[in-house]
């Protein structure tokens, strides 16, 4: 009876196929925890004093610091949340996300990271804007101590012909020049300036 032996084949290949996928469950699961913190989990929160806080928010400032690649070109921030830190800001490669992220889970006292960076997409007119935006602001004479440092206080944040610098200056009025100068450079769409002018 073929029918009948069609049948039962088609039944055990549904049973063999059944066990294959539960016994692969498990190990989806782990993969899939692995590969990021999504954000909407709530980690548990271990309480941190505020001396430990300060040495946190030192640590991770100095680690994103630190990252070869990152460069005025790019903006890291963070906020922390206990002992989680939530990583945003924008760069130009895939490579400097991941790197910020692996840099702030070493630090101590850090047990989850939340990546929220967001990489710029290539663009050969933003690589353009971006080297005169630079050459401009960092040869005007009042500007030009902004230019020294391994990662000079102002970025200089390029994406579609937009440019936002971001970044800290010692006074409004420098600021405002920054502002002024980038405005003037040709090919630009518009500008952002969100300078923070230190207290």
């Amino acid at each position: 009876m073929p029918g009948v032996h069609r049948n039962q084949q088609g039944a055990m290949n549904v049973r063999i196929l059944l066990s294959l996928l539960l016994a692969c469950l498990p190990a989806l699961a782990q993969g899939q925890q692995g590969i990021t913190d999504h954000p909407q989990q709530q980690a548990e929160q271990r309480p941190i004093s505020p001396r430990g806080q300060e040495r946190l928010q030192a640590e991770v400032a100095h680690q994103l610091n630190m990252l070869p690649t990152y460069s005025i070109f790019d903006v890291l921030n963070y906020q922390i949340q206990g002992s989680t830190v939530i990583l945003s800001g924008k760069v130009r490669t895939l490579g400097l996300k991941t790197a910020a992220e692996d840099a702030v889970r070493k630090v101590e006292g850090v047990d989850r990271v939340q990546n929220d960076i967001e990489v710029l997409a290539p663009s050969s007119s933003d690589d353009r804007l971006r080297v005169e935006v630079a050459r401009v602001l960092f040869n005007t004479p009042a500007l030009m101590p902004y230019s020294m440092g391994a990662v000079p206080p102002i970025h200089i944040i390029v994406e579609g012909g937009k440019v936002t610098l971001e970044g800290i200056v010692n006074s409004q009025a420098d600021k405002d020049l920054a502002g002024l100068k980038t405005s003037s450079i040709p090919g630009i769409f518009s500008v952002t300036n969100d300078l923070r002018v230190e207290k």
